[in-house]
Order: structure tokens, then C-alpha cells, then sequence
């Protein structure tokens, strides 16, 4: 069983978030920089199934900066076999569908039994990253799953909908994406940290992968403007004097509340 596990590098959800107005994208100077979360909990979803079927190889891939190549590396600490790192400054700010489509070569030229990604990212947050690269892999997608059991030949799981809770599955090879649900990630330890010095970690450029970002065939978004949110204005004091009710009516009448 070869599983590979997508993870990103994320400004630090306790530092601040920040864009910078003259390139549109996320100012990833202004805070510290880690592993998402929720990649850390797809990837102890792979832990888990390898600590118990042995022969399983678990492959932690990033498109990132190279300057995120410490905080990949993290997943091989944790206990993946090897990592791939997609670096090309021709990918600085690209949209979903250019991720997609560099994630989804990534993905056909190291081969793949299962994909698994987190619902969302914490800067991003699109939530629909592990369902655009199945589309491009031609392979069933289960995602927002609550818990996951990956068998010999197909994987399934539970999705929580408005109304009920949804059994879902698939059959190998598949892409999967979990919610918070699912447990913590374990920590790095010492021997981990030292055993991911010597496994494999493969860089890759979009010349690898085949890729022009710049395809003008191909359709990809831009930012075309941006500007700072305003400040948030004074809200309305209703101070009781025997007509508060009344001025509260008038309020929400104004603003059409009500």
C-alpha cells in the first residue's frame, strides 16, 4: 500500500495574518511559519494504518516555497518514508486550479494507492483541493470525513450532513480528505528526528512535472485589485428611557432586519 499525504505550510494560526497590498497574497513574513494542522492529522491517518500493515509506504508531498523544506521535512520526522517538494517560483500565488493540476502530476509520477489531504487549509481555506485533483486523476473522492478505515482494496468512512451522518467508500486507488475530527498528530521524536536526515526527499520544478504556469491555453486566476477591509465603525447605543423597544423596532425596520 503506497499512501501519500498532501501537506502544507501555513502562517501560524496564533500569529498575525496579513496581506500584502502590492502583491494581493498572504505577507508569510509577519508571522512564524508551520506544518497545517490538519495535514499533521491526514498524515497520522497514514501513520496509523503503517504501524499496523507492515510494507506500507507513506509519502508526504508539498508545494511550497524552499524555504518550507525544514517544516516538509517535519512529516518524514514524524514517521513518513519519504517526501517530495514541488518548488518553482513560477508557482508564487497560484490558484486552485494550477495547484491542482501540479499536485495531480506530482501525484501520477510517484505513484499512488491512496491520497489523503485535510478538508481545508487555515490561510487558503477552499476546501475543494483533494476533489479537484481526483477529477484530474479520474479517481473516486471521498471527502469531509469524520473517521476513516482504509482496507486491502478500498477505503470508506463517515461524512456528517445537515441531517444525518453519511457511511461512504471507495475503491483503491482513491483520494480522501478529513475533517478535524480525526485524532491529533503525534509528535516528532528524537530518533524520527534524526532517522528524516537520511530518507528519501526529492525536489521537483514544474519542468518535471511538465508544467507551464504561464499556459495561456490553460485557465487560471488573478488578482486584479485589492484593498485594506475598513475599520469597523461605532455600532448604535439604545439607552433605555422607557422607549427602548420602540427605537429598537426603528433600527431594525432601518436596516431592514425585520
Amino acid at each position: 500500500m503506497k499512501i501519500v499525504v498532501l501537506v502544507k505550510e501555513v502562517p501560524d494560526t496564533y500569529g498575525d495574518r496579513k496581506l500584502s497590498l502590492e502583491t494581493g497574497l498572504a505577507d508569510r513574513g509577519v508571522s512564524e511559519t508551520v506544518l497545517d494542522e490538519i495535514g499533521e492529522r491526514a498524515l497520522e491517518v497514514a501513520l496509523s494504518y503503517a504501524d499496523k500493515n507492515a510494507g506500507t509506504e507513506v509519502v508526504v508531498l508539498s508545494m511550497t516555497p524552499e524555504s518550507a523544506a525544514a517544516t516538509v521535512r517535519k512529516g518524514l520526522a514524524m514517521g513518513a518514508t519519504s517526501a517530495v517538494q514541488i518548488v518553482d517560483d513560477a508557482l508564487l500565488g497560484a490558484d486552485l486550479g494550477l495547484t491542482a493540476e501540479v499536485l495531480a502530476a506530482a501525484l501520477r509520477r510517484t505513484g499512488f494507492d491512496l491520497v489523503i489531504g485535510g478538508n481545508q487549509s487555515t490561510d487558503g481555506s477552499g476546501g475543494v483541493l483533494p476533489a479537484m485533483v481526483a477529477e484530474l486523476l479520474d479517481v473516486p473522492a471521498a471527502t469531509y470525513l469524520n473517521a476513516v478505515e482504509i482496507g486491502e482494496g478500498a477505503v470508506s468512512g463517515t461524512r456528517a450532513t445537515e441531517a444525518a451522518s453519511a457511511q461512504v467508500s471507495a475503491e483503491l486507488p482513491a483520494v480522501i480528505s478529513i475533517t478535524e475530527a480525526l485524532p491529533d498528530a503525534r509528535f516528532p521524536n528524537f530518533k524520527g528526528i534524526m532517522a528524516a536526515k537520511k530518507k528519501p526527499f526529492e525536489t521537483l520544478s514544474l519542468e518535471d512535472l511538465g508544467i507551464d504556469a504561464h499556459d495561456p491555453a490553460a485557465s487560471r486566476s488573478i488578482v486584479i485589485g485589492l484593498s485594506e477591509k475598513p475599520p469597523r465603525e461605532a455600532g448604535v447605543k439604545i439607552v433605555d428611557e422607557g422607549d427602548a423597544g420602540e427605537k429598537l423596532a426603528d433600527y431594525l425596520i432601518q436596516n431592514r432586519l425585520a
